[in-house]
């Protein structure tokens, strides 16, 4: 049994030392993986990158499958997604999977933004890490946006048609760049083949492009770490950061928990609310687009409702476009818009703290707001959360340099 245990054994090494002589493959993974040196003190926050990941791999496995039954053409279109539903072997459940992964993209994502900003993840030498996670932010709302379009529903229809518009906004170009966008003269047949190849091909390519370049990037600099310091700065006398352990086991262990958690979730909601009361698949959608019928009440879905919301609050459509695109874009300047010496809320002030905490609550309300009917009350209050909105963003150089804040320990924290 040994010596079988040694041949295996001599065989795998000659195996790997053959892969090595011809592509990196032990290199990159002690780079990346089991030599890649992360802080001892993260947190529960930390996992919703790899969730993020997780999710990818859920859209693109049941895409393709989804891709094999669709039919994108308008007369066809809707039909086909019926056909997936309710005769292909176990298409309801790629369907749901795929619809329920959308939404969860967005909770993650959203989440992931938000522990950047909990712990000044954006902040030096971090920049081009969170510069690149917007553009991925950016291809993902295109992408959500592009496979809204194709399920080719009422609110799938009404929805692109008010969203397509707004281009025509833009001065002297405006109509020239929606007539672009569709492909003809209104949404039509074009328009949604178009959706197809930007949401099957193009976008998927461009988001994992850009995710493999946000990783390269986050490794070359280091990850941050729920205090805001350095791991590099302290290293013993082999080179290894004192509160650093390698990714592999530490990390991943972690990362396997949080990701069994996380499928529970997704499992229960694909299983038994699929379309979440209307919020993840819109009951209108269940109905083929109509072009002669409007329905009641259009809302994009749930993840670009806040900025839909701040869209709607100005009657002026220009100055909504531009408001709508601003609140979409300032995000991207964070890393020069914190002007705090230090990066974690834990050791920041209570002006920041407070500050996010009312951004947190504005985000939200505009969500629901979103979701509402444009009444004269529901305008006003979109209105007041979209000053608030851009108050945290324009104020931030000042509340942020003005603030009070803890000295900075020179090791990690452990906290309870």
């Amino acid at each position: 049994m040994a010596r079988i245990e040694a041949e295996v054994g001599k065989s795998q090494n000659g195996l790997m030392k053959w892969i090595d002589d011809r592509f990196p493959l032990t290199k990159t993974m002690k780079h990346h993986v089991t030599e890649y040196y992360a802080s001892k003190n993260f947190n529960w926050w930390f996992v919703f990158g790899v969730l993020a990941m997780v999710v990818l791999v859920i859209q693109l496995v049941t895409g393709i499958f989804l891709t094999m039954n669709y039919k994108p053409a308008a007369a066809e279109a809707f039909a086909s997604v019926e056909y997936i539903m309710r005769d292909v072997e176990w298409g309801w459940l790629i369907r749901y999977m795929h619809s329920t992964g959308a939404s969860f993209f967005f909770i993650v994502v959203y989440l992931h933004m938000f522990r950047a900003m909990l712990y000044g993840s954006y902040k030096k030498p971090r920049e081009l890490i969170w510069l690149i996670g917007m553009m991925i932010f950016f291809v993902l709302m295109a992408e959500g946006f592009a496979g809204y379009l194709l399920p080719w529903g009422q609110m799938s229809y009404w929805g692109a048609q008010v969203i397509i518009s707004l281009f025509g906004a833009i001065p002297v170009v405006g109509d020239g760049l929606v007539e672009f966008i569709r492909g003809d003269y209104s949404i039509s047949d074009i328009t949604l083949n178009r959706f197809f190849a930007l949401h099957v091909i193009v976008l998927p390519l461009a988001l994992i492009g850009l995710i493999f370049v946000h990783i390269v990037a986050l490794h070359e600099v280091g990850s941050n770490n729920p205090d805001g310091i350095e791991i590099k700065k302290n290293k013993g006398p082999d080179g290894i950061p004192l509160d650093g352990v390698p990714f592999h086991p530490h990390h991943t262990s972690k990362d396997l928990i949080g990701i069994i958690v996380f499928l529970m979730i997704f499992s229960a909601v694909v299983f038994f609310a699929p379309d979440m009361g209307g919020m993840f698949l819109e009951h209108a959608n269940f109905e083929p687009a109509n072009l002669t019928a409007t329905p009641e009440h259009i809302a994009p879905v749930w993840y670009y409702t806040p900025y839909y919301a701040i869209l709607r609050a100005v009657p002026d459509k220009l100055w909504g476009f531009i408001l709508f695109g601003l609140s979409v874009l300032l995000p991207v300047f964070l890393p020069w818009l914190d002007r705090c010496r230090v990066r974690s809320i834990r050791y920041r002030g209570w002006m920041y703290k407070t500050a996010l905490s009312i951004f947190v609550v504005t985000f939200l309300t505009l969500g629901w707001l979103g979701l509402q009917p444009a009444t004269e009350t529901y305008v006003l209050l979109a209105r007041i959360f979209s000053v608030l909105y851009f108050a945290f963003f324009l104020l931030m150089p000042f509340y942020t340099a003005a603030d009070k804040t803890k000295p900075v320990p020179d090791r990690v924290v452990y906290h309870d």
